[in-house]
């Protein structure tokens, strides 16, 4: 199975440098570039990646909101997250398992989407050593520029198009 360079990118920022924000972004995009609907299994990963960006920063009610929201989409997209080449039962269990983690302010954890297509694997393992990245590796330090990206980042091009929401 071919999968998209914005999934590939998704699955080596959640696994490679942590960068739960990235992820988002990157998923976003394909997103709206492909008119998806609102329930896409794009959107329930963009929820589980800002879910995990929000418990890594501390703020428990945002990351609970997220992952309930992600259990909530992606638990009837079993056939979709399976295409995705995703062990589905695997990664609700870990999603649930989180879930709890965060209820009971347990300290950040992150999590491994378990992927069961080995052609996948080896891709993002590959792309992960070509950019300096461990896969997998259970990064809990990450560097102020990740843990809070979207503070940090330049929002100069954003306002105008917020403030055309608005009107």
């Amino acid at each position: 199975m071919t999968f998209s360079e914005s999934y590939i990118a998704f699955l080596i920022h959640f696994h490679g440098d942590r960068d739960y924000f990235e992820c988002h972004e990157v998923l976003e995009d394909h997103w709206k570039n492909n008119g998806m609907a609102r329930d896409s299994i794009w959107v329930g990963l963009i929820q589980m990646a800002v879910s995990f960006y929000h418990y890594r920063r501390g703020n428990v009610k945002g990351s609970l909101k997220l992952i309930d929201k992600a259990i909530h989409l992606l638990s009837y997209k079993k056939e979709e997250v399976l295409e995705l080449g995703i062990n589905y039962e695997k990664l609700i269990k870990r999603l649930k398992k989180s879930k709890l983690s965060m209820k009971h302010n347990i300290p950040y954890k992150p999590i491994i989407i378990p992927i069961n297509d080995l052609t996948l694997l080896a891709v993002c393992k590959d792309q992960c050593v070509k950019i300096g990245c461990v896969w997998g590796h259970f990064l809990y330090d990450a560097p102020e520029n990740i843990v809070h990206k979207h503070t940090l980042r330049d929002r100069a091009s954003i306002i105008p198009e917020r403030q055309l929401t608005l009107v």
